[in-house]
């Protein structure tokens, strides 16, 4: 397949998967090749529900994809070249909810097809109008996994192998906007813009390449084509609000590009004020409320609201004005913000149901993990205002001290984790809210069957760095060649990163002196494996993306099999315990 421009980037859409909104970018070959199968390969196709796949010339229908539609049977089909279409087949195609039809044939004298792009606007009917069993959903306080996507349509086969297997449900589909580009960005060749990954320190978004419209699109497909109904929903992660004046505006733009997931997670930890809950002074924390509240009668009614005695989770709270003041100080800006957010959002889905996620999980560089801690009275107060200012969130990721990269390892030990889980657990309990717990793949077993135990299986344990490394060991193991490429890109940019005065990429590059051998257990590897595969040169195109999709089949079966094998102890860690 020779490459295709959209707007400035030019790009193989077959061996560049989620960057597009679209699995069809040529629709009269398309065409054609629905017009080389023959007349008894449709015709079984019309006879309805086939136990399997069906399989033609240069075409196949996927049995769990089939709607009915006005009692025309309808298929997501894939061609040869790569692309997907829709097929309807009987005697209702000229009147399809599906829209305007690439081409209509006839099949005999009873019945004709017709084949429609699979684009995103064509997919959104379908899944509303002809097979709504198999969209993503918003699932409110269900438990679930929340498995990142950084190499796409090689994850979801095991991802949606897995949950079948293990019963259990997921946001399926889940990148962040560190991990994911604006497909507006790509078109206009914009820049990526450089972010802070709590405990590692400033990266360039988008590094995966994909986009939030591909990745949705491209999720939802492979779940087409899968036989199950699995009970998914997909989450436009860590939509972050960043300080300055254009901190808002840009996370609109984020939700705009995402507006067919079904899961948000609002991330404010960057405009919260971490000076303000250890305020020593009391008249000093009762200052926030008059500098943060200033509409006549609002200080009064905030304080009258919040000093109420609750007993919540078998523990009563009674709340000082001092207290107050210091919750006041640390999220009120945030709060506004999430507001804001959530207005954007009711206007975007309308009646269309959705989850949102309050996440308060990461803290900024100046800010020590352990230090910055949520602790159940900033839960209570946070919860009683979401009812307050009828926020529709349904999901809180407080900061329970979990890093990336590494295990647990706050001063109060595994012992401490777990009896403020079971806290915050209550009270998320009462207030009809999920937990939500973030990079949960980079702790040990032990701490994530603690957190299982702890919460009883309610929470939503989010992992993505790590099955990236599980990736990088397949393929060291099966296509060793296409692993060193990948070694040799990110040796070059650490190298670039120490001259450059990175501290932690010398250290990777004295070891790398010292033991050069390729391997992906190394920290030159699992700590910058991200940067090769999305990166874009001057030009505003992809680098290396389409070698690093170079996979063969014999790759994609075995790491298949082990991711999916990991996927069912994470979930057996999790919730079989509980």
């Amino acid at each position: 397949m020779a490459s295709i421009k959209v707007g400035k980037l030019e790009i193989d859409p077959a061996r560049n998967p989620a960057v597009l909104d679209t699995t069809t970018w040529d629709a009269k070959e398309a065409w054609r090749e629905v017009l080389t199968e023959k007349t008894v390969f449709w015709q079984q196709a019309a006879d309805g529900y086939p136990n399997e796949d069906l399989h033609g010339e240069g075409c196949t229908l996927f049995t769990g994809s089939q709607g009915l539609s006005n009692g025309d049977t309808v298929f997501l089909a894939s061609l040869r070249d790569g692309q997907d279409l829709f097929i309807q087949i009987g005697n209702q195609v000229d009147s399809s909810v599906l829209g305007n039809p690439i081409g209509v044939a006839p099949v005999d004298e009873k019945t004709r097809l017709a084949a429609f792009p699979c684009d995103m606007f064509t997919l959104d009917r379908y899944l509303r109008l002809v097979n709504p069993e198999k969209a993503p959903r918003a699932m409110g306080s269900v438990p679930r996994l929340g498995i990142g996507n950084r190499h796409t349509v090689a994850m979801w086969p095991a991802i949606y192998r897995a949950m079948e297997k293990g019963n259990f449900a997921a946001n399926a589909i889940q990148n962040s906007l560190r991990e994911l580009n604006l497909l507006s960005d790509l078109k206009d060749g914009t820049p990526a813009h450089q972010n802070y990954l709590f405990s590692f320190g400033t990266i360039t978004e988008g590094h995966t390449g994909s986009t939030f419209e591909g990745l949705l699109h491209a999720g939802v497909v492979a779940a087409l084509k899968q036989p199950t109904f699995p009970r998914y929903g997909a989450d436009a992660d860590h939509i972050q609000v960043k300080r300055g004046p254009e901190g808002l505006d840009r996370a609109k733009r984020v939700i705009d590009s995402s507006r067919y997931f079904t899961f948000f997670t609002l991330d404010v930890s960057d405009v919260l004020d971490y000076a303000a809950v250890v305020t020593a002074i009391d008249s000093d924390a009762s200052t926030f409320l008059e500098t943060l509240l200033d509409r006549p009668g609002e200080r009064k009614d905030i304080i009258a609201y919040h000093s109420r005695t609750r007993k919540v989770g078998g523990i009563t709270y009674k709340f000082s004005e001092a207290q107050i003041g210091r919750f006041v100080g640390k999220y009120w800006k945030a709060l506004a913000a999430v507001g804001t957010l959530c207005e954007h959002l009711k206007t975007l889905k309308g009646e269309v149901p959705f989850d949102v996620e309050l996440s308060i999980d990461e803290n900024p560089p100046e800010v020590p993990t352990c230090d910055c801690i949520t602790e159940p009275e900033e839960l209570i107060f946070l919860t009683e205002e979401v009812i307050r200012r009828h926020l529709p969130i349904t999901h809180v990721a407080p900061n329970f001290g979990v890093e990336k990269g590494t295990d647990y390892r706050c001063p109060d030990g595994t012992d401490g984790l777990g009896a403020r889980l079971r806290t915050l657990a209550r009270i998320a309990l009462e207030f009809n809210l999920m937990l939500d717990c973030h990079s949960g793949d980079d702790l040990g077993k032990a701490t994530r069957q603690l957190i299982g135990r702890a919460t009883k299986g309610r929470i939503n344990f989010k992992v993505s760095p790590q099955q990236q490394i599980l990736f990088a060991e397949t393929l060291y193991a099966v296509q060793p060649d296409l692993f060193t490429y990948w070694w040799d890109d990110v040796c070059r940019f650490v190298e670039g990163e120490a001259v450059s005065g990175s501290k932690f990429a010398a250290k990777c590059m004295a070891d790398l002196r010292h033991d050069p051998a390729p391997h992906p257990s190394k920290d030159i590897f699992h700590y910058y494996c991200y940067v090769p595969v999305g990166r874009r040169d001057d030009r505003g195109q992809f680098v290396n993306r389409e070698v690093l999709y170079g996979l063969t089949r014999e790759f994609l079966s075995e790491f298949t099999d082990r991711f999916e094998a990991w996927l069912l102890e994470i979930a057996d860690d999790v919730y079989g315990g509980s």
